[in-house]
C-alpha cells in the first residue's frame, strides 16, 4: 500500500498522476497523446507479479506475440526471439509449454519476453514473491546480468532482496517517497528517521 506498484503503471501510463510529471526520453507521459503511448512502451518492458502466460501458447509464441503487435516481420521478430530465450536460458524450451516450466523459468520466459522488443528499461513487479529460494536465486543472477544492459526498476519481494539486487534504493511510505540513494546508504545510514525505523524492523 506505499505507492510501488502505482509508481510502475505511472511510468507506462496505466495510470496517470494527478498532479507532477514523469518525463521519458523528454517526454511528459501523463499529457502523452494515447496513439503516442504503444511507442512508450516499446521503450519499457514490464515484468508481472503473476506472469500474465498464455498457457495454451508454446514459450517461442509467448514471445513472439509482442513482436507481431510490435509489426516486427517474420525473420527479425524470430531472430529476437530466440537471441531473448537464450539470454534467459530457455531456447531449449522453445515448442514447450510454459505449463511444463517450473516457476522461475516462467518468470525467466517473462522477462525474454519483455526483453525480446529491445527496451530502454525494465520494470519488475516482484518478479519473486511466487518462487522458491532457489528459483529466487536464478532469477536475481539474471536480473544482475541484465543490469549492465537495461536500466532496471524492481519492487523487490522483501528488503533483503532490495539489499542484494539494487545500487540504488527508494523507500516509500502511504504513497510519497521518502528517501531515496546509494543501496547500502539507505541500509547502514540513512538520513530519514522513517527509513532507518524501517530497515531496522522497527514497523513495515
Amino acid at each position: 500500500g506505499a505507492g510501488k506498484t502505482t509508481l510502475l503503471k505511472l511510468l507506462v501510463a496505466i495510470e496517470r498522476p494527478t498532479e507532477g510529471s514523469i518525463v521519458i526520453s523528454g517526454q511528459n507521459v501523463g499529457t502523452l497523446n494515447p496513439r503516442a503511448v504503444p511507442f512508450l512502451r516499446r521503450k519499457i518492458g514490464l515484468i508481472f507479479q503473476d506472469h500474465k502466460l498464455l498457457f495454451d501458447r508454446s514459450v517461442f509464441d509467448n514471445v513472439v506475440l509482442p513482436q507481431q503487435i510490435a509489426g516486427y516481420g517474420a525473420k527479425d521478430a524470430m531472430r529476437r526471439v530466440r537471441a531473448a530465450l537464450d539470454k534467459v536460458g530457455l531456447l531449449k524450451f522453445e515448442k514447450a509449454q510454459p505449463i511444463t516450466l517450473s516457476g522461475g523459468e516462467q518468470q525467466r520466459l517473462c522477462i525474454a519476453r519483455a526483453i525480446a522488443v529491445d527496451p530502454e528499461v525494465l520494470l519488475m513487479d516482484e518478479p519473486c514473491s511466487a518462487l522458491d529460494p532457489k528459483s529466487t536465486a536464478s532469477v536475481e543472477e539474471l536480473i544482475a546480468q541484465l543490469s549492465s544492459t537495461y536500466t532496471i526498476v524492481i519492487v523487490p519481494h522483501n528488503m533483503q532482496q532490495a539489499s542484494r539486487v539494487s545500487d540504488r534504493t527508494a523507500f516509500f511510505f502511504e504513497g510519497a517517497l521518502i528517501e531515496d540513494g546509494d543501496t547500502e546508504l539507505i541500509f547502514t545510514n540513512p538520513a530519514n528517521k522513517r527509513t532507518e525505523d524501517y530497515v531496522t524492523g522497527r514497523f513495515g
